[in-house]
This record gives structure tokens, C-alpha cells and sequence, in this order.
């Protein structure tokens, strides 16, 4: 570890004014070794490396260190320049399984424009490791410490490439320089039973961020709703128009009570009666659209479909978790982990407050207006498992692409399907400006010829996408905002590397689907997938059928995104490093 440490030192510029480096230790507790205003010149640094002992400890509190860095590390005293747009990069390197929560620290890393990249051995888990992971691809995982020079040059190529931040404001009110911005904002409060003790710290947390708010009738507009078995509104986002009528009316809720707990009825309910004209939403206005979801058990009923329906609608979710809260459950109506927040209790609500505002900012951005999109305007590749192992069950993927073909809105202006097979190599069997209507592309599925060949190089497949599929030639529609959805189906284990060309296929802004069966690798298809959830297994092809709805409502997810293509351009040279061993 300490040698690794050494070659990535070795690759940096360390300066005063240039990088700068940390290196903090943790079992249970963390210990700072040196900070990153210690050291001004590398061989100090190196040398300081060389001298570090071993903390030793039990249990592993990953979650615990990465809270640690966050508040003593990456801060003014210890010589961070985040203030001054200068990268804030964490290096963590893990050797087993967190005994603590690291979903609420990991995000508030995030929040706070850390990017951290992980480096685990076969005993981490790889999932928390891309959880913690900026993005997934930049977690990495080897059989042993001593094997880690074999991910030391990509690590460097990637953290090398990591762009400089906007200075972070100093105001603590992070809405207060956003004065003509205007939000709607939706409080849902978890009011069951078990919520009784705490309903008291819930409304003063919802209390001190309408006090951070714009509430005018031209700015934010706020609304409060409590559940348990059924919703109840306290009041909608066009009842009050001063930030004092709504302060004081947060102050008059009563806790309402009740069980079970039925977070689905409740996100129904909101999209349904609240998010709407007649209750004050100006969503059609472009105006952002925010609720702010506050839980402390797991849900009596579906949550999946209520939040999914919500976010197809453009409203950002973000839930804050306490008490007894399910992790996932709440990541999954969140969408993103850095929208999904957890305090161990009520008393830890104040600490989240800061985080939720980072993430309302980026609402600044005015919403598109619901008359610009239609989400049934998509380009969509399929990239099939050409290979020997697939011939047999060749025709039941054929069935499968024709059953995901039938359910999508086909036309010149509408939905395009392209279709690429692979193996050994990679043949287009039709390009996405080559059919126009459903009834062309289902005899152009019909017609297709198992392409065979041996191994399956699902690297070199999805450099081949982005090169000469997802491109303005080929009638990929990316530069006018047209999502672009990749849809992969393997058999087995990639013959290459898959990681390069799965940053770069994201940086393009393609947003991909990954189905494997049993032989295939589940690591590597979350790693391709847009989002770890975005990764199906089924037992071989034969079952491909079964997966079909799980890709639509994919489908439907991911035609909500636009991602932003990562400039190419070579970055500044300041970064600051902690690495967490």
C-alpha cells in the first residue's frame, strides 16, 4: 500500500502552488499522518510515506473515515484550496467490507465537490466501493494489495482528468445568492407511529430550511403534506405567499399519526394533487419542481413505480432517511446518491440541511418546458451477442428485441432503433437513420443472420458504438438533445478491457442498459450500466422474455436524461490528494 501510495506521489506535481498531498489511516477511528499543508516538496512527501507504521484496529468504519476527511482533511486549516476551484480528490484503498453506513457520508463528500476514487481488494465489496466512487468505473478492484500496479496507470490517467471546481460560495445560505431563481418546493413528512418522538425536530428542520428560502409569490413557493396510511395536506404551494405565513404555519402542524407506513400512496398522491396547476405548481411554466421527502421506516407498499412516475414528470426527489429507513429503498426513490441522505436520529437532521440546499442549487437551471419534451423521441442501439455461445438461443433474442421494438413509438421524428451485433469483432446491421417506421425496423430484426465469432470483446463492441453509431453520420440525434440509449445483451465475460470505453461511451452522454445471463460477468455489466440498477441478469437468453418490463421502465427512466458530454480539454495542474488507507 505504502509503495502504491509512493507511484501515484511520484506522478504528481507537489508544490505550493501546485498539487498537494494527505495520507489519513483508519480501522475503527481515522488518524491524520501528515495534512495537506504539511509538506511543500515531494520528497518530504515520499519520505513521510516511507515512515508510516501501521495503525492496526478492528472493526473496518469506512463510513466513520470518509466523514472524518470530509470535516479535518479537505478544510481551509488543513491546506484544502476548495475555495479557490482547486480539484478535491480522495484516493481510497479498502480491504473489506464497511461495518457502518458509508451511502450519507459518501454523499456528503460529493456534495461537497469531492471526487472520490476507490481501490479495493476481492474482500471489499465492490458495490459500496462504487457507491462511495464518484462514478462506478472509477472504482477498481484487484485480488490483493501487492496487485495493485496493475490499476496505477489508468488511476492516474483518470484522476489527472478531473476538472477544476467552481469556487465554493461562503455564505452559509447557499440559496441567497440566487434571489430571482424560482422553485416549488414540496415538504412530505413521515407522521406514522413510530415518527411520534421526533415529529418535533422534523418540523424544525423543515422549519430552518423554508427560513434559508425566496418565499415570495414571484420566487419559491412551499408546500407541506404528512403520511402514514394516507397523505394529508397542511397546506399547498399556492396557500401562503410570505416566508412568514409559511414559518408560522410549519410551526402549527399536528402530527397526525397512523400506520403502516405507505410511501408509495403518498408519492402518488403528491405527483397527483400537489404537483398541479390547481394546487399552485408551475410546472408548466418551466418552474423547477422539488420534493423533499422525510421517512423513518421502510415502506408497507410499491415505491418504485410512484417515484419513477414522479421523476418522469421533471420533479427532483431527495429523501432524507432516519431511524429505521431502508438504505435502498430510499436510494431507489432518490434515483441518485447524492440526492439520498440518512441521520442515525432526529438530533442528526441539522447536518443534512447544508447538503440538501448544494443539491437544490443546481435547480437554478430553468426546467425544460414539458411542450419542448417527448419521451417518446429516443435513440435506441441494441448491441447483441454475436458470438458462437449465443447461436442456439439467437432466435430468442431476435424475440426480444421485436417485443421492445413493438412497445416504442417508432417515426422519422419519434423513436430510431439501430441494431449491431458482436464477437470477435462488430458488424452495424442497421444504423439509426436507417428505418423510419415500426414495420421496417421489426423485418429488419427478422431478418438478421447470427454474425458468430470467438471471444466477446465487449470493449472493443462499445468503442465501435460510439464511433460509428452513436454519431451525427450514422443518425444519432445527441446533439439536439435527443437521449441516446445503449441496450447490451451478453452471454459471458469480455475478452478485453471494458473500462476505457465505458467512460468514454458516458462521457458521450449515452445512457446504457446491460443484460447478462449467468455466464456473464455482474461486475462488468454494472460497471457498463448507466447506474448499478441499470444492470438486469436473467439465466440464459431463453429468459430474455422475462426482462422485458424491467427494460421498458429503464427505458422510460432513462429518457429523461441529457447527460453533459465531459470536455475534452487538458485541466489545470493544482489538485489536492487524500488518501484514505
Amino acid at each position: 500500500m505504502k509503495s502504491f501510495v509512493q507511484r501515484v506521489v511520484e506522478t504528481l506535481s507537489v508544490g505550493e502552488n501546485k498539487d498537494r498531498v494527505s495520507v489519513v489511516q483508519y480501522s475503527r477511528d481515522p488518524q491524520t499522518h501528515f495534512s495537506l499543508n504539511t509538506y511543500k516538496e515531494k520528497q518530504n512527501v515520499l519520505a513521510a510515506v516511507q515512515q508510516l507504521n501501521h495503525k492496526g484496529g478492528k472493526p473496518l468504519n469506512t463510513g466513520a473515515a470518509l466523514d472524518y476527511v470530509r470535516k479535518n482533511a479537505f478544510t481551509d486549516s488543513s491546506g484544502s484550496r476548495h475555495q479557490d476551484g482547486v480539484p478535491q480528490i480522495l484516493i481510497l484503498l479498502n480491504g473489506g467490507r464497511s461495518q457502518d453506513d458509508v451511502a450519507s457520508a459518501a454523499a456528503a463528500l460529493k456534495q461537497d465537490k469531492v471526487v472520490p476514487f476507490c481501490v479495493g481488494t476481492r474482500n471489499a465489496d465492490i458495490l459500496e466501493l462504487q457507491m462511495i466512487a464518484y462514478n462506478p468505473s472509477y472504482a477498481f478492484s484487484v485480488l490483493r494489495f501487492d496487485d495493485m500496479g496493475s490499476i496505477h496507470q489508468q488511476l492516474v490517467s483518470f484522476v489527472k482528468r478531473v476538472p477544476r471546481q467552481q469556487p465554493r460560495l461562503k455564505s452559509h445560505n447557499v440559496l441567497d445568492q440566487t434571489e430571482s431563481i424560482q422553485r416549488d418546493i414540496v415538504f412530505l413528512l413521515d407522521s406514522s407511529d413510530e415518527m411520534q418522538s421526533d415529529f418535533k425536530a422534523i418540523l424544525g428542520f423543515v422549519e430552518t430550511m423554508v427560513d434559508k428560502f425566496n418565499v415570495d409569490e414571484n420566487k419559491d413557493h412551499v408546500s407541506v403534506v404528512q403520511y402514514s396510511r394516507t397523505p394529508s395536506v397542511e397546506f399547498f404551494l399556492n396557500t401562503y405567499k410570505t416566508q412568514q405565513d409559511v414559518a408560522a404555519n410549519v410551526q402549527s402542524v399536528r402530527y397526525k399519526g397512523g400506520t403502516p407506513l405507505n410511501t408509495g400512496a403518498a408519492l402518488h398522491f403528491v405527483k397527483d394533487n400537489i404537483f398541479t396547476a390547481s394546487s399552485g405548481s408551475r410546472h408548466q411554466q418551466g418552474v423547477p419542481q422539488i420534493l423533499v421527502l422525510l421517512t423513518g421506516g421502510r415502506s408497507s407498499d410499491d415505491v418504485r413505480n410512484a417515484a419513477e412516475n414522479l421523476r418522469g414528470m421533471g420533479v427532483m426527489v431527495c429523501v432524507v432517511g432516519t431511524k429505521n429507513a431502508d438504505t435502498l429503498e430510499i436510494q431507489s426513490i432518490s434515483q441518485e446518491a447524492s440526492h439520498a441522505f440518512f441521520a442515525a436520529d432526529s438530533s442528526d437532521l441539522s447536518g443534512i440541511e447544508q447538503q440538501i440546499f448544494s443539491v437544490i442549487k443546481k435547480s437554478e437551471t430553468p426546467a425544460v418546458k414539458p411542450a419542448l419534451y417527448d419521451p417518446n423521441r429516443r435513440d435506441i442501439v441494441f448491441l447483441l451477442d454475436g458470438s458462437d455461445g449465443s447461436q442456439q438461443r439467437f432466435p430468442d433474442i431476435k424475440d426480444f428485441v421485436q417485443r421492445i421494438v413493438a412497445d416504442l413509438n417508432i417515426d422519422a421524428n419519434k423513436d430510431h432503433v439501430a441494431v449491431v451485433q458482436y464477437s470477435n469483432t462488430v458488424e452495424t446491421d442497421f444504423n439509426l437513420r436507417r428505418y423510419s417506421t415500426e414495420d421496417e425496423v421489426l423485418d429488419g430484426v427478422r431478418g438478421l443472420s447470427h454474425k458468430g465469432g470467438y471471444p466477446h470483446n465487449i470493449g472493443a463492441a462499445l468503442q465501435y458504438v460510439r464511433e460509428h453509431v452513436f454519431t451525427s453520420d450514422s443518425g444519432s440525434r445527441l446533439v439536439e438533445g435527443v437521449p441516446q440509449i445503449l441496450i447490451l445483451l451478453s452471454g459471458g465475460r469480455s475478452g478485453d478491457d471494458i473500462r476505457t470505453p465505458v467512460r468514454m461511451l458516458k462521457e458521450t452522454g449515452v445512457i446504457s442498459i446491460a443484460i447478462g445471463t449467468t455466464d456473464a460477468d455482474t461486475l462488468e455489466m454494472q460497471t457498463i450500466s448507466h447506474e448499478p440498477n441499470y444492470a438486469i441478469s436473467i439465466i440464459d437468453y431463453e429468459a430474455l422474455h422475462t426482462a422485458k418490463q424491467d427494460v421498458l421502465s429503464l427505458l422510460r427512466d432513462a429518457s429523461h436524461h441529457v447527460e453533459q458530454t465531459t470536455p475534452k480539454n487538458v485541466f489545470g495542474k493544482m489538485q489536492c490528494f487524500n488518501l484514505l488507507a
